[in-house]
């Protein structure tokens, strides 16, 4: 789960992070207060949508004065904002960050991730701040610095001043680099947070050490224990089928093709996807129904897939262990009837009960294709979509 930059912000500042002042506005008159309201004579006003690289995007402006602020509330407000995070659909910016403007002496690169291969937390730092890491990586991969960091021991005070000194820091930012990083690590550990950058981390003319952007992301199966943080979720910036997903118990990505998929298990969902690729096809979604499809949790399952209007096609792939292929078959022979679908179906069942499964799809009367393997199964869906398109031409 992501969250706004100025809600990572509210919670770094907890752990000692420095950071320039600021306000929330979710109107131009709103904005116009806040710079009001912060001293200065240079304000930043900065769109919040969960996604990096916004400045690239013209989310991300510099005034000088009220005008110039108003002017630029008036321009973010409202306005789809795409990057190469959000794809091109876009996120719609519906509030905004009005900071006051630093004075930037040196800009630096810090974050934390966790690194599942090596099962630890890796913190990376870069004396080249307020860039694309990635872009970095690839045309000077020296400039990165990289620490691994045992959990059950924890961050030591050795590796923050490592990390401080590979920063090109000097020993009288020394200290308060410690903690900065050291706040940065317990955010993370303390919250179930599995991403945590902040870029650019600036040295100000007044050799303070500030975050001027911060960038969260927790672990979505820790929130039941997070519920501060799950409050902090904003359903307008993920996909609305996602939303109506959770809310259902299931597990579901949208994705750019047309071909729908109703799976059991996240494995064999990501084979399905792959040997739709392999036949010519492109998959909608990831969708995993989990162990338990009852008629309703099916149907359920289908409006989702169906909701998504690109879809010519929709493909049920399951393999019955928890489960049992009859049940599967009734679940899918009552949401066919109820939701009178208007696409090709192709089902594919393997498992406990697969025969009876079979049996209830073909005498139910209804336009189902049926396939014995995966390998057939996406044949069949891609054949099928492509007769869907060449037929409503």
């Amino acid at each position: 789960m992501n969250i706004h930059e100025y809600q990572a912000k509210e919670i770094l500042a907890e752990y000692g992070v420095k950071f320039a002042e600021g306000g929330l506005a979710y109107s131009v008159e709103e904005a116009v207060q806040r710079a009001r309201e912060i001293e200065g004579d240079v304000w930043v006003v900065k769109a919040q949508i969960h996604s990096g690289a916004r400045g690239k995007a013209g989310g991300i402006k510099i005034c000088k004065t009220y005008d110039e602020v108003q002017a630029a509330a008036e321009a973010l407000l409202g306005k789809k904002l795409v990057t190469h995070q959000t794809g091109p659909g876009g996120k719609i910016c519906s509030r905004l960050y009005i900071e006051a403007g630093t004075s930037i002496a040196k800009e630096l690169y810090l974050s934390f991730l966790i690194d599942r291969s090596s099962e630890r937390v890796i913190m990376i730092g870069s004396a080249q701040g307020g860039m694309e890491i990635e872009a970095l990586a690839e045309t000077n991969p020296d400039a990165i610095k990289k620490i691994y960091i045992e959990p059950a021991v924890g961050l030591q005070d050795f590796q923050a001043r490592k990390m401080a000194f590979a920063l090109n820091l000097d020993t009288a930012q020394l200290n308060h680099a410690v903690k900065t990083i050291k706040g940065c690590y317990r955010a993370l550990r303390d919250l179930d947070a599995n991403t945590l950058e902040i870029n650019p981390l600036v040295i100000t003319s007044n050799n303070e050490i500030i975050a001027l952007d911060a960038k969260m992301a927790f672990d979505e199966n820790a929130l039941f224990r997070r519920h501060k943080i799950a409050e902090l979720r904003d359903n307008t910036q993920v996909d609305s089928r996602e939303v109506a997903a959770a809310d259902a118990g299931l597990s579901y990505v949208g994705l750019d093709g047309d071909i729908g998929c109703m799976i059991n298990g996240a494995g064999l969902a990501m084979a399905t996807m792959d040997m739709i690729k392999l036949a010519g096809g492109e998959p909608a979604n990831f969708l995993d129904v989990g162990g338990g499809a009852s008629a309703e949790r099916t149907e359920r399952a289908f409006r989702l897939v169906l909701a998504d209007k690109g879809v010519k096609a929709m493909l049920v792939n399951i393999f019955a262990g928890i489960n049992r292929c009859d049940w599967i078959a009734e679940g899918v022979v009552h949401a066919v009837r109820n939701i009178d679908m208007d696409i090709p179906l192709v089902v594919r069942l393997s498992g406990t009960n697969v025969e009876e499964g079979r049996r209830i799809i073909a005498e139910s009367g209804l336009p189902i294709i049926t396939a014995d393997t995966l390998a057939d199964a996406a044949e069949k869906v891609v054949r099928a979509r492509n007769e869907m398109v060449a037929n409503s031409r």
